[in-house]
């Protein structure tokens, strides 16, 4: 019996160590996603798929992964998986099935699902679904990824080119409020752009006070810039002039140039022009690689494919820069693109008129192949972009927040810097005690199953009594909690009609000690009921009188719960009232055979929720299948 015991005492370790490692597995593959990193977020979520750790969400993200990729076959592979695995599936990813069937060439079928879409809720569209040559863009803007919130620092000047390093926010703003005007942009009237900083986007004041510190600002325009990591170096965009006037080109233009400042005693100074400027044409709104190797920025210089395109040079060990390089056709177009930002997955984002989009300049993320070699861009879609010109975009680390720029109506000024965040994965986390001591309980085996049964993931509890796991939204779950010599819970729970600002659910358990004289030897069974009806038959009386006679007489503290089903004929409505009755004439049956109602924690009625097999109305089964999901259930809840 020892050797038993310290079989399963091991099993459910090793089963622990394995799922946290999953877990954390998964947060990355997510965090990856997230950054549009598709290509190793697709390696990762292969391996949750070959570890079966919530496989269906894997196949889902890893689907859309190769449909970012633009590899149609392999998302299709992938979306057919999920849509036939899962009836609560999101709808979303009717569509996205829909839209990989026609990208592959199978119209017929793709009518099909996209009607179950529409079916299902769905609205698109019709011209954007029918268009075949933009298929990620198309899949890509079909759930809304971000959303704004409230940022209070823009003024009824132009404020753009927001920019965040080790928590300060930095931005180029033409306020000049409060001290003497500095000269006048003849382009717009407003007075030249300065560099400002902020500590919060939220309720923060920003004035002359909150000019950068140090000789970066000017009498002419400064603009949008970049930070080291170690926070000493800056590169940022500057008018060019020389002695207090500005410099012109042949044809009477001032144009932009790229400078660098270092951080000394807190002020930016030591101000240098880098080497590959000219007078001739515009460098500006420079962006820093992630390892900081490369130097993005955008340029009108000559051999470009027209207006301004984007370019780099790589960074020499000693400081010093190679020769500018095109990023190529499929970034730059006839067309203008500029603002280009690099977040910490390589990721390039940039503002474009020359793709297709939304209206004005729209801003745009790259992907790239196993190589690191860009093979498409899609659009971020609404509401980032809109019909006026939207530019200037940055990314936090966590890939989740960050800040835009538009001249969009219903702004304060000229442009505007808008925040945003996308909907963050949806948590379940908790602690779970020992119920007569409060203590925290560790190697608790914590598994997350859909609403029939159906196992996604298994962690175990930390040494505080911790547990975490990925769920999706809109979602009906069951959470088991089992550990050694305690009683076994059982919980359900849903996600629907969350708010989307919501990141986690906290679930805390408690869990019941027992000793082993305490467990029943006999499991308690299921009772059954007839089609469309809630009277306790001649048969289920011999179990239910048996648990009657435990209760009374072989364990008087046992607690129970009851729960009840039915079959997955009728409406969802109907069958939660039918179950309910289940529920209810079983309670009354069991406290008619003298156990005190208290003993019964709970009676309830899950209608067709949870059934025991695939007889959910889309196949055809037969009467005996029918009724293995017409049936009461009896949980042990605590035995002391």
């Amino acid at each position: 019996m020892k050797l038993k015991n310290y079989i399963i005492t091991a099993f459910i370790i090793l089963i622990g160590i394995e799922a946290f490692a999953q877990y954390s597995t998964q947060k990355k593959a997510d965090n990856l996603f997230n950054k549009l990193s598709f290509v190793n977020a697709a390696e990762v979520y292969h391996n949750l798929i070959e570890k079966n750790y919530n496989a269906n969400y894997a196949k889902r993200q890893l689907a859309d992964s190769y449909a970012f990729m633009r590899k149609a076959d392999s998302a299709l592979i992938y979306y057919k998986q999920a849509v036939e695995e899962n009836n609560n599936l999101p709808v979303k990813y009717l569509y996205n099935y829909a839209q990989a069937l026609r990208a592959t060439g199978n119209y017929k079928e793709s009518r099909i699902w996209l009607k179950a879409f529409k079916k299902a809720g769905g609205k698109i569209d019709d011209k954007t679904f029918l268009n075949d040559d933009d298929f990620i863009n198309s899949i890509f803007t079909a759930k809304q990824r971000y959303f704004l919130k409230d940022v209070n620092f823009n003024s009824k000047y132009s404020d753009f080119g927001a920019y965040k390093n080790n928590g300060t926010i930095y931005f180029a703003s033409s306020r000049n409020e409060g001290v003497l005007s500095k000269n006048v942009y003849g382009w717009d009237g407003q007075p030249f752009l300065d560099i400002y900083t902020t500590q919060h986007s939220v309720d923060s004041v920003v004035n002359h006070k909150s000019k950068l510190k140090g000789c970066v600002n000017s009498l002419f325009h400064e603009g949008p810039l970049t930070i080291t990591k170690d926070g000493k170096t800056m590169y940022f965009s500057r008018s060019a002039y020389d002695k207090h006037t500005l410099d012109y080109d042949q044809n009477g233009i001032s144009n932009l140039k790229i400078y660098k400042a270092s951080l000394v005693d807190g002020k930016w100074s030591n101000i240098e022009e880098l080497d590959f400027n000219d007078n001739s044409y515009s460098n500006g709104h420079p962006a820093l690689s992630a390892d900081e190797s490369k130097l993005y920025f955008t340029s009108d210089m000559p051999g470009g494919y027209g207006g301004s395109d984007i370019y780099y040079v790589d960074i020499n060990s000693n400081g010093t820069f190679n020769e500018p390089k095109n990023l190529g056709s499929i970034i730059n177009t006839s067309k203008n693109e500029s603002f280009p930002f690099v977040n910490s997955e390589g990721t390039i984002f940039f503002a474009s008129d020359g793709h297709q989009g939304l209206g004005m300049l729209d801003i745009f993320g790259t992907v790239t192949d196993k190589q690191n070699n860009i093979i498409s861009v899609l659009n971020l879609g609404t509401p980032v972009n809109s019909s006026k010109d939207d530019f200037s975009f940055f990314m936090d680390e966590d890939g989740l927040s960050g800040f835009f720029a538009s001249n969009r109506e219903g702004g304060v000024g000229s442009d505007d810097i808008y925040a945003f965040d996308r909907i963050p994965q949806l948590i379940i986390e908790g602690t779970i005690t020992d119920a007569n001591t409060n203590e925290p309980l560790d190697k608790v085996l914590v598994t997350l199953k859909d609403e029939n049964g159906n196992k996604i993931a298994d962690l175990v509890t930390d040494e505080n009594g911790h547990y975490e796991i990925n769920i999706d939204r809109d979602t009906d779950y069951i959470l088991d909690t089992k550990k050694e010599n305690f009683v076994n819970n059982s919980q359900n729970f849903t996600t629907k009609g969350l708010e989307r600002n919501v990141k986690k659910l906290t679930n805390n358990v408690t869990l019941n000690p027992v000793s082993k004289e305490d467990i029943p030897i006999e499991e308690l069974l299921s009772i059954y009921f007839d089609f469309n009806k809630y009277d306790i038959r001649k048969d289920s009386t011999v179990e239910l009188d048996r648990i009657a006679n435990l209760m009374l007489n072989d364990y008087p503290n046992m607690v129970i719960k009851i729960e009840s089903h039915t079959d997955s004929r009728g409406s969802s409505i109907y069958n939660n009232k039918l179950s309910h009755d289940r529920a209810k004439a079983t309670f009354e049956y069991l406290v008619e055979k003298g156990i005190a109602p208290d003993r019964i924690s709970e009676y309830r009625g899950y209608g067709e929720q949870k059934l025991t097999n695939n007889c959910n109305g889309k196949i055809k089964c037969s009467e005996d299948e029918h009724q293995k999901n017409r049936r009461t259930q009896f949980i042990v809840v605590k035995m002391k």
